[in-house]
Parts: C-alpha cells; sequence; structure tokens
C-alpha cells in the first residue's frame, strides 16, 4: 500500500512527552510508522510514496472536542463548520442532556423548542433541516450511521428526550417526578442507548438551562431515585455520564452540599467516568474552587471524576446582528428591532434617536437585579473590540469602559455609536464567565490542574451569541505561543487536553496520539501563523437560518483517517468521517 509520509515536522504526539522532530508514515486509515528524521531513519522512501515536507511546521493529532451541540447540523451538514477549520477530527454531541431522540413523533415540535431555548439554535432552521427518520434513540444512530462528514461523531443518550418519551407532558416539567416503572423504564431506554453504540449518558441541572417558551428544563431538579436508576444501568451497560449544574455560580452553601453528594452517590453506583461543567461566575467568583476540591477528593477516593473546562473566557458575541446588545431592553430600541439590521443602524443614528435610547439605558441599568442580563447591557468593563486576528488574552486596560475613560466619554455612548456605525455589523466580545479575576489567571490554574478535560465549546450551539468552536485554536496560541514561563502552558500539554486527554475519557482510545495503529487524524500546523479571525455571522442553515462561523489561518492541512479535509482555511469536499460507536480499543 502507497503511503503518505510527513517528513521533518515537530511531532506534538498527544500523550504530554516532550515534542521531537519526527517522520510520520500514513497508510491508509492508519499511521503506520513514527521514525527518526535524516538518513538512514526508520522510514524510508518506497516506490509509490507521496511524500510531504513539512519543514517549520508541528504536527499534532487531529483535536477531539467532547462538548458539542451539532445534534441536529450533522444531519443535513457534512461540512460540520466551524469545528472543522479548527482542526477537530472527532466530535461529541448529545451534551447537556438535550438532544433529538428518542422522540416520539408527537414531541418534535417540543424538542426543538427546547434546543431553541437552551442552546439558541434557530427553531425554523430545525423544523426544515431535521429529517426524523428515527424515533428511538438506537434508530437515531443508524440515521446517523448513514452520513458522512468531515469528523468522526459520537453522540451521548440525552436525558430531556428520554424523560419526556417516557413520561409525556410530565416529563417536560422538572417538579414532576417519575413512578417506579417510569424510572425503570427510563433506565432501561439509557441501557439500550449505549448498547446501541451511544458514548454516554448527559443530564442538566441548571436554571439557566430554558425552552423557548421561558420553562425549565425538565430534567433541573430529577431526584435520587431517578438518576440513581440510570446510574445503575450504566454500570451493567458501560459509557460516561456527562452534565452541567449549578454548582460552580450557586452562591447557596446547601445546595452545593446537597447536590455534591448526589453526585457522588450517582459516581458510586455507576462506577463510570463523569465530568461536569466548571467555570468562574461574576456573582461567585471562589466557588469554582470548592467544585475543583471536591473533584479531586472523589478522585483521590478512587473515582474517574473530572471538571469539563474552557482554554478560555466563555465568550458572547453582542451587535444588531447577534442575539443579545446591551441596549436591547430599551423601549426605544425595540420600536426598530424588527427592522433589517442596516436599516435599524441607520434609524438608531436618527435624530433623537440615540439620545432616547442612552436615556433609557441609563435608567434601566440600575434597576436590573444582578446576572447574566444585568452583565449583558451594562458591564462595559468586561466588553472588547474584536480585533483580527482576535486575541482572546483580555485585558481590562483595553475593554470599552478603559477606552471610554481614555477618552472622557460615556461608555454606554462609546458603545452605542460602535454598534450603530455602518451597517451594524459590528460584534462586541463579553467575557461571561472566567473573567472575574479580569484577567486569564484563573483560566490558567484550570487548565494546569491534573483532573480536568478541555471542553465547554458548545460548538454548533448559540448560534447568534457564541462563537467558541475555535478553543482548540486559540488554546494553542495563547497558552503555547503567545505566553510564556509561569504564565503560559506547555505545547505538549495543551495538546494533550484537545487529543488524548479527551479521546481516552470517551474510551476512543484508537485515535489522539500520533503513534503507530493509531488513527490518521493529523493536524499539519504552522504555529507562527496560527490565528483566530473574527466571527462573523451567516445565514446559512435551512430556512436562512443565521449562525456564527469563525475561520483560521495557519492550518496548512487536517486529515482525518488518512484522508485531507482542510487546506490552509478551505474544506476540500472529502467526508471521511463516520460514526462511532461506543468505545475504541
Amino acid at each position: 500500500m502507497a503511503r503518505t509520509i510527513i517528513r521533518g515536522a515537530l511531532v506534538v504526539d498527544g500523550t504530554g512527552s516532550p515534542a521531537a522532530r519526527r517522520d510520520v508514515a500514513v497508510a491508509g486509515d492508519r499511521i503506520a510508522e513514527v521514525g527518526e528524521v535524516g538518513e538512514g531513519g526508520s522510514i524510508d522512501r518506497a516506490a509509490g510514496d507521496i511524500e510531504i515536507d513539512a519543514t517549520g511546521l508541528i504536527v499534532t493529532p487531529g483535536f477531539v472536542d467532547l462538548h458539542t451541540h451539532f445534534d441536529g447540523q450533522i444531519t443535513w451538514d457534512s461540512e460540520v463548520r466551524p469545528s472543522s477549520l479548527h482542526g477537530v477530527t472527532s466530535i461529541a454531541v448529545g451534551n447537556c442532556g438535550v438532544g433529538f431522540a428518542p422522540a416520539a413523533p408527537d414531541r418534535h415540535d417540543w424538542l426543538i423548542g427546547l434546543l431553541e431555548g437552551v442552546e439558541d439554535i434557530p427553531g425554523t432552521a430545525l423544523a426544515e433541516g431535521l429529517t426524523w427518520d428515527w424515533e428511538t434513540f438506537p434508530d437515531y444512530l443508524d440515521a446517523l450511521d448513514r452520513r458522512r462528514w468531515t469528523v468522526d461523531v459520537g453522540a451521548h443518550v440525552p436525558h430531556a428526550a428520554v424523560r419526556t418519551y417516557v413520561m409525556g407532558e410530565r416529563g417536560a416539567d422538572h417538579r414532576e417526578r417519575p413512578a417506579a416503572q417510569e424510572c425503570e423504564r427510563m433506565a432501561a431506554l439509557v441501557a439500550e442507548g449505549i448498547a446501541a453504540g451511544a458514548v454516554g449518558f448527559a443530564t442538566s441541572r441548571t436554571d439557566v438551562h430554558r425552552t423557548n417558551a421561558g420553562h425549565n428544563i425538565g430534567t433541573l431538579s430529577a431526584d435520587a431515585d431517578e438518576l440513581l436508576a440510570i446510574a445503575g444501568a450504566l454500570r451493567r451497560a458501560g459509557g460516561v455520564i456527562q452534565l452541567i449544574s449549578d454548582l460552580y455560580q450557586t452562591t447557596d452553601d446547601d445546595l452545593f452540599r446537597s447536590e455534591t453528594d448526589l453526585l457522588r452517590r450517582v459516581v458510586e453506583v455507576s462506577g463510570r467516568p463523569l465530568s461536569f461543567t466548571m467555570q468562574q461566575a461574576y456573582h461567585a467568583p471562589e466557588r469554582w474552587r470548592a467544585q475543583m476540591a471536591w473533584v479531586d477528593s472523589m478522585v483521590d477516593a478512587g473515582h474517574d471524576v473530572k471538571a469539563q473546562v474552557a482554554a478560555r473566557p466563555i465568550g458572547v458575541l453582542l451587535g444588531l446582528a447577534a442575539t443579545a446588545n446591551p441596549f436591547m431592553l430599551c423601549a426605544s430600541y425595540g420600536e426598530l428591532a424588527a427592522l433589517p439590521v442596516a436599516q435599524r443602524a441607520a434609524a438608531m443614528r436618527g435624530a433623537g434617536r440615540r439620545e432616547r435610547i442612552l436615556a433609557e439605558h441609563a435608567a434601566l441599568t440600575p434597576t436590573l437585579q444582578p446576572g447574566i442580563l444585568a452583565q449583558l447591557v451594562g458591564k462595559f468593563e468586561a466588553m472588547f473590540r474584536l480585533s483580527d486576528p482576535v486575541d482572546y488574552d483580555l485585558r481590562v486596560d483595553e475593554s470599552v469602559a478603559a477606552d471610554a475613560a481614555r477618552r472622557g466619554i460615556d461608555a454606554a455612548a462609546l458603545t452605542y455609536d460602535a454598534l450603530s456605525a455602518g451597517d451594524g455589523d459590528q460584534l462586541l466580545y463579553f467575557p461571561l464567565f472566567n473573567f472575574a479575576d479580569g484577567d486569564m489567571s484563573v483560566v490558567h490554574r484550570m487548565l494546569a490542574s491534573p483532573n480536568v478535560l478541555l471542553g465547554l465549546s458548545d460548538a454548533g450551539a448559540h448560534c447568534g451569541a457564541i462563537c467558541d468552536a475555535s478553543m482548540p485554536t486559540s488554546s494553542l496560541t495563547m497558552w503555547a505561543r503567545d505566553r510564556s514561563g509561569e504564565h503560559g502552558l506547555s505545547i505538549e500539554r495543551i495538546v494533550h487536553l484537545n487529543t488524548q486527554r479527551n479521546a481516552r475519557h470517551l474510551g476512543w482510545a484508537d485515535r489522539g496520539v500520533v503513534a503507530p495503529g493509531h488513527l490518521a487524524d493529523l493536524n499539519l500546523i504552522d504555529l507562527d501563523r496560527l490565528a483566530c479571525h473574527p466571527p462573523r455571522l451567516v445565514n446559512d442553515l435551512p430556512a436562512g437560518g443565521r449562525r456564527l462561523v469563525q475561520d483560521a489561518s495557519g492550518y496548512v492541512a487536517t486529515v482525518k483517517s488518512g484522508v485531507i479535509t482542510q487546506r490552509e482555511g478551505r474544506l476540500t469536499g472529502e467526508t471521511p468521517g463516520r460514526l462511532v460507536r461506543g468505545a475504541r480499543s
């Protein structure tokens, strides 16, 4: 079999071992050899071989994003952008307990409303794009198995879908308790999903997750009977457990203790690996430390528990075309909200309109309760203009508020003029979490902790508000290239977090490492040129739905299962990606 030989690259192999200059030979969909560079090396030229000169480049395994929400998009889209533009070759969907299977025929609209509300995915796009050639979760996997993508795809069994499938309308109400036989039925459906090839089970226990009608997610307060029944099924069936809880942002010590006690019981009964969201909230800036300490104590007790962390602040994009902007609550802005963006921007510049909206904003913001909404409309010291390339290493002295202070003008007025300029396409970056201290120190501590997974990109979700699918790219530029010494992290550590660490957690031992026998999922990267360009809104979802996409520079090539899927920021049209069923040896 003819091979492709990548010669002279600095190989960062994904294990955390020191980078070394190596040749990498690929045969079919596998890495055939990894050898020494130069004459007399272990990889010799053979007839038919194709050679790639990778001098000056680094080679990494393809990145594994274990926290995405492409559940709907992968049923109609083979490209899986923007993740496929940022070195990602494997993803997991069904996170946070939301997804589209199992789905009784009369629950389709409710599931669409759930994903529209929880993950900000346009309901019109889902209604037009979803094919619904499934009902049960095994049916859903079979439907995915008939499709092809730029990346491999694995799926969790989503708790919210299972609950409503078993309990009907009652399952959508978190205050409703399932009967014993309903708990048993949910457990059986989860076990059925794992047997069919699900990577695990996911659930949500956060008040933030609501349907498009504003209702709490049905799993919010699922009790011990329900969760432990499912945990027992997982002990027999296998798989991982993923969840989001309000643990990282609660100010209630009793809630923290009761929640961690329940999770401890779930881990003990299931015996399965568990991971859950950890971030730093503005209103509870120290709570993440207690969460991390609990995770460490569970690991010390012999359990496989990890915190899912982000490589940068979770960034909400604010603008007239986005889901949110600082003036969205003002009555005089609301009068314009239905206008097309360019017309809205022009109207905002009209005589008297600017003054009215700014006056309403000044009167409104002091009345808002502390929390996410108040931050989005008035925390100008944490709003930033987007440069090109985007600098995610934020500093408070570069915020909108700091810029306004230097100019001697009001921060709200400066923001207003920036957003309403031109065609109104300006976006501002707002770090919703992980910036309470005004710097990246907390993110650094999280990434350096031993019991973490790098996740929380939410790729495929928050289509009009967040574009964090580029986290793999920015994790390399910010932590391994642009920072040094005690303020940075080694490239070996960052690549490990993006590759082998996540792959092994999901049970995918066949990828995430540059070594013979592993899948030929590879990135050829020019680290000096590596960059994230500003996110932009496009209307390319079904029914003209909008979403944020983000391009990258510096990926010379991305290889999935031995096939080049991306060259210099452009997809090749190749779709070697397949459904991954269960664990892989």
